[in-house]
């Protein structure tokens, strides 16, 4: 029996914001340890970056790719790479 797409729970705009929530949370760890400083300025650093906004475009896929990459891109980016 095939399932409903629509009734997916996984589909869901709640769900899909709290699963990049999630992603977001561990490659600002991830920037943390790579950068030496504390999570929340990882935080403030990511989600002012074009790294950020990348993820959250669909239109450059950067959202399929995993969470250590997008921590490379966002490194790159502070390195004037990108």
């Amino acid at each position: 029996m095939e399932q409903n797409n629509s009734n997916d729970p996984i589909k869901s705009p709640i769900i899909q914001e709290i699963i990049m929530s999630n992603r977001i949370g561990i490659i600002c760890e991830e920037i943390s340890r790579r950068m030496n400083i504390e999570p929340t300025k990882a935080l403030e650093l990511f989600y002012e970056s074009q790294t950020c906004s990348d993820l959250h475009d669909k239109n450059t896929g950067l959202y399929l790719y995993g969470n250590l990459y997008v921590a490379d891109e966002f490194m790159r980016e502070r390195r004037g790479l990108s």
